[in-house]
């Protein structure tokens, strides 16, 4: 993705390093942050992982290195912000409404946010109360060593989906289903929150066609790694991996296939017109 020395989003709220506690080697966020920044560079972060002992030693990596890591990592996610924001203005525009940009919210192991206590354990999530998106920025390393997604555009495909939501928040999407707790079956609501994130799926394809038309961001494999990580991220592939079965009524997020396929469509027709997830069987 082309993203050096671009415009960045002044909606970025750091809160690494806030959490609490003494960080250990091994989940330090110098540790963590070198690895991303190796991810996004093209680099194996297992022969620098290699090199880390776990143990109560400080790491032998200067400071300057690690502030130097933590700066791209930083610019790189607010230019992606930057991009969803010039797009989703553009497109609120078009329809005669007012987008607001959500903040994004980077931390490490746990975080306070209107909709709670979480932990990085559940992933990047957007909450609507206080229309943040909050991301540990050490997913990506699960994405590349679990799940066998890499590269730089599947962080901004993930950043992309979370905003998919505060775009479903202002259109007043999030509310409905909302509305439907403690309404429906726990499966039947399932079923709807499945529905909700593949349209967060297309919208973040929305964002990338749009995107890629006015500002020509995608590089050769870009659009292959946003797909991969869509796929790396589905009910039934996580599902598998973590307990050797699938459970369709548990679903939350989709199949890797439906991840895949509503992302593409969103990506190939640009048209927002073409997202009603919630119609489709």
């Amino acid at each position: 993705m082309r993203w050096k020395g671009r415009e960045k989003s002044r909606n970025i709220e750091d809160r690494r390093g806030m959490s609490g506690g003494k960080i250990a080697v091994g989940g330090s966020i110098g540790s963590i942050v070198i690895v991303i920044i190796m991810l996004l560079l093209g680099g194996n972060p297992n022969e620098l992982l290699n090199n880390f002992q776990y143990s109560n030693q400080t790491p032998d990596v200067s400071s300057s290195a690690i502030i130097e890591a933590e700066a791209e990592l930083s610019e790189f996610a607010s230019v992606v912000l930057k991009d969803t924001e010039d797009v989703w203005h553009s497109l609120f525009n078009n329809s005669g409404h007012t987008y607001r940009e959500p903040t994004l919210v980077l931390f490490n192991s746990s975080v306070q946010s209107a909709c709670g206590y979480s932990s990085s354990a559940i992933g990047p999530f957007y909450c609507p109360g206080d229309e943040k998106v909050y991301i540990d920025l050490s997913f990506l390393t699960d994405l590349q060593q679990r799940l066998g997604a890499e590269g730089d555009f599947a962080m901004a495909y993930i950043i992309a989906h979370e905003v998919g939501h505060h775009v479903q928040k202002q259109l007043g999407i999030i509310n409905k289903l909302d509305q439907l707790r403690g309404k429906v079956s726990k499966a039947e609501y399932n079923r709807n929150l499945v529905r909700l994130e593949l349209q967060a799926d297309f919208l973040a394809g929305i964002w990338a066609h749009h995107a890629q038309r006015t500002k020509n961001i995608l590089e050769e494999g870009d659009v292959d790694e946003a797909v991969n990580a869509a796929a790396a991220v589905g009910d039934d592939r996580i599902q598998m991996q973590s307990q050797g079965y699938i459970v369709p009524d548990a679903f939350t997020h989709g199949t890797s296939e439906q991840r895949k396929s509503w992302f593409m469509k969103g990506f190939r027709t640009g048209d927002l017109s073409q997202g009603d997830t919630f119609s489709q069987n």
